[in-house]
Protein backbone atom coordinates (compact mmCIF):
# COMPACT_ATOMS: atom_id res chain seq x y z
CA UNK A 1 0.00 0.00 0.00
CA UNK A 2 0.97 3.61 -0.81
CA UNK A 3 0.58 6.42 2.06
CA UNK A 4 0.34 9.48 0.10
CA UNK A 5 -0.23 12.66 2.53
CA UNK A 6 0.81 16.27 3.09
CA UNK A 7 1.00 17.88 6.49
CA UNK A 8 0.95 21.61 7.31
CA UNK A 9 1.78 23.45 10.51
CA UNK A 10 -1.60 24.85 11.58
CA UNK A 11 -1.33 27.70 14.28
CA UNK A 12 -5.18 27.67 15.12
CA UNK A 13 -6.30 23.90 15.16
CA UNK A 14 -10.05 25.31 16.45
CA UNK A 15 -10.57 27.14 12.36
CA UNK A 16 -9.51 23.53 10.89
CA UNK A 17 -12.41 22.04 13.39
CA UNK A 18 -14.70 24.76 12.35
CA UNK A 19 -14.21 24.49 8.95
CA UNK A 20 -14.70 20.60 9.09
CA UNK A 21 -17.56 20.80 11.13
CA UNK A 22 -18.88 23.23 8.30
CA UNK A 23 -18.37 20.36 5.96
CA UNK A 24 -20.50 17.76 8.35
CA UNK A 25 -17.35 16.07 8.90
CA UNK A 26 -17.05 14.79 12.38
CA UNK A 27 -14.26 13.74 14.86
CA UNK A 28 -14.27 9.94 14.29
CA UNK A 29 -11.59 9.02 17.33
CA UNK A 30 -9.04 11.12 19.84
CA UNK A 31 -6.64 9.30 21.15
CA UNK A 32 -2.55 9.08 22.58
CA UNK A 33 -0.02 7.48 20.42
CA UNK A 34 3.70 6.99 21.59
CA UNK A 35 5.55 6.08 19.00
CA UNK A 36 9.07 4.23 19.28
CA UNK A 37 11.33 4.72 16.64
CA UNK A 38 14.43 2.22 15.90
CA UNK A 39 17.16 2.44 13.65
CA UNK A 40 19.14 -0.88 12.16
CA UNK A 41 22.26 -2.04 13.13
CA UNK A 42 23.16 -2.67 9.82
CA UNK A 43 22.10 0.89 8.03
CA UNK A 44 20.67 3.83 9.05
CA UNK A 45 17.45 5.10 8.23
CA UNK A 46 18.37 8.10 8.97
CA UNK A 47 20.57 8.17 5.40
CA UNK A 48 18.26 5.94 3.46
CA UNK A 49 14.98 8.09 4.69
CA UNK A 50 13.28 4.57 5.91
CA UNK A 51 11.45 4.28 9.53
CA UNK A 52 10.75 1.43 11.67
CA UNK A 53 8.59 2.23 14.25
CA UNK A 54 6.87 0.40 17.29
CA UNK A 55 3.39 2.94 18.20
CA UNK A 56 1.13 2.29 21.24
CA UNK A 57 -2.55 3.91 21.43
CA UNK A 58 -5.73 2.87 22.03
CA UNK A 59 -5.82 0.19 20.02
CA UNK A 60 -3.07 -1.72 21.14
CA UNK A 61 0.47 -1.73 19.17
CA UNK A 62 1.66 -1.50 16.08
CA UNK A 63 5.05 -2.17 14.14
CA UNK A 64 5.31 0.19 10.97
CA UNK A 65 8.08 -0.23 8.29
CA UNK A 66 8.46 3.06 6.08
CA UNK A 67 10.36 3.19 3.00
CA UNK A 68 11.58 6.07 1.47
CA UNK A 69 9.95 9.45 0.87
CA UNK A 70 9.04 10.44 -3.03
CA UNK A 71 7.79 13.63 -3.80
CA UNK A 72 3.98 13.64 -5.30
CA UNK A 73 3.39 17.25 -6.22
CA UNK A 74 2.73 19.32 -3.01
CA UNK A 75 2.98 15.65 -0.99
CA UNK A 76 5.16 12.90 -0.29
CA UNK A 77 4.65 8.87 -1.03
CA UNK A 78 5.76 6.16 0.70
CA UNK A 79 5.55 2.44 0.99
CA UNK A 80 4.01 1.52 4.74
CA UNK A 81 3.69 -1.99 5.58
CA UNK A 82 1.87 -2.07 9.68
CA UNK A 83 1.43 -5.32 11.51
CA UNK A 84 -0.33 -5.33 15.05
CA UNK A 85 1.61 -7.36 17.68
CA UNK A 86 0.21 -8.69 20.96
CA UNK A 87 3.12 -7.21 22.87
CA UNK A 88 4.86 -3.72 21.97
CA UNK A 89 7.87 -4.50 25.56
CA UNK A 90 8.69 -7.93 23.81
CA UNK A 91 8.91 -6.58 20.15
CA UNK A 92 11.13 -4.07 21.93
CA UNK A 93 13.26 -6.54 23.60
CA UNK A 94 13.59 -8.66 20.62
CA UNK A 95 14.49 -5.21 18.34
CA UNK A 96 16.98 -4.66 20.85
CA UNK A 97 18.76 -8.15 21.19
CA UNK A 98 18.98 -8.41 16.99
CA UNK A 99 21.01 -4.37 17.15
CA UNK A 100 18.62 -2.04 16.47
CA UNK A 101 19.10 1.21 18.21
CA UNK A 102 16.14 3.42 19.73
CA UNK A 103 16.29 6.52 17.99
CA UNK A 104 14.07 8.62 19.47
CA UNK A 105 9.99 8.55 20.94
CA UNK A 106 7.19 10.88 19.29
CA UNK A 107 4.38 11.71 21.70
CA UNK A 108 1.06 13.24 20.31
CA UNK A 109 -2.51 13.17 20.47
CA UNK A 110 -4.32 12.77 17.08
CA UNK A 111 -7.45 13.53 16.00
CA UNK A 112 -8.77 11.59 13.28
CA UNK A 113 -11.79 12.78 10.83
CA UNK A 114 -12.65 10.64 7.77
CA UNK A 115 -13.86 11.66 4.49
CA UNK A 116 -14.56 8.74 2.49
CA UNK A 117 -11.31 7.14 1.59
CA UNK A 118 -9.46 10.30 2.98
CA UNK A 119 -8.31 11.00 6.32
CA UNK A 120 -7.29 14.12 8.25
CA UNK A 121 -5.35 14.34 11.70
CA UNK A 122 -4.72 16.87 13.52
CA UNK A 123 -1.89 16.48 15.46
CA UNK A 124 -0.49 17.88 19.04
CA UNK A 125 3.12 16.82 19.33
CA UNK A 126 4.85 16.94 22.21
CA UNK A 127 7.65 19.36 21.88
CA UNK A 128 6.58 20.33 18.33
CA UNK A 129 3.48 22.22 17.74
CA UNK A 130 -0.11 21.35 16.13
CA UNK A 131 0.05 20.05 13.10
CA UNK A 132 -2.88 18.40 10.17
CA UNK A 133 -2.05 15.61 8.00
CA UNK A 134 -4.34 15.04 4.67
CA UNK A 135 -3.92 11.36 3.52
CA UNK A 136 -4.79 8.98 1.28
CA UNK A 137 -3.72 5.23 1.21
CA UNK A 138 -3.84 3.87 -2.63
CA UNK A 139 -2.19 1.09 -4.61
CA UNK A 140 -0.90 3.77 -7.65
CA UNK A 141 -2.66 6.50 -8.07
CA UNK A 142 0.18 9.15 -5.95
CA UNK A 143 -0.51 12.11 -8.22
CA UNK A 144 -4.39 12.04 -8.23
CA UNK A 145 -3.89 11.66 -4.35
CA UNK A 146 -1.72 14.24 -3.96
CA UNK A 147 -4.32 16.42 -6.39
CA UNK A 148 -6.69 15.52 -3.79
CA UNK A 149 -5.07 15.88 -1.10
CA UNK A 150 -4.01 20.09 -2.17
CA UNK A 151 -7.53 20.50 -2.94
CA UNK A 152 -8.81 19.37 0.55
CA UNK A 153 -5.54 21.38 2.03
CA UNK A 154 -7.68 24.57 0.19
CA UNK A 155 -10.96 23.85 1.41
CA UNK A 156 -9.92 23.59 4.44
CA UNK A 157 -8.36 26.65 4.78
CA UNK A 158 -4.64 25.56 5.26
CA UNK A 159 -1.95 27.95 4.01
CA UNK A 160 1.43 28.21 4.24
CA UNK A 161 4.09 25.02 2.67
CA UNK A 162 4.23 21.94 3.18
CA UNK A 163 6.19 20.23 5.36
CA UNK A 164 8.14 16.88 4.07
CA UNK A 165 9.69 15.81 7.28
CA UNK A 166 8.78 13.21 9.68
CA UNK A 167 7.80 14.16 13.29
CA UNK A 168 11.10 12.08 13.72
CA UNK A 169 12.86 14.16 11.71
CA UNK A 170 11.51 17.53 13.32
CA UNK A 171 12.12 16.21 16.83
CA UNK A 172 15.90 14.98 16.31
CA UNK A 173 16.43 18.10 14.10
CA UNK A 174 14.99 20.30 17.20
CA UNK A 175 16.97 18.10 20.10
CA UNK A 176 20.71 18.80 18.07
Amino acid sequence: MLEVEAKFAVPEPGDVRDRLNRQGVRMALRQQERDVYYNAPHRDFGKTDEALRVRYDDAGTTVTYKGPKVRVGSAKARKEFNLAVDSGKTLEEILSRLGFRRAAVVSKVREFYEMGDVTVTLDDVEGLGTYIEIEILTEDAKEDAADRIGTIAKELGVDGPPIYTSYLEMLLSKQQ
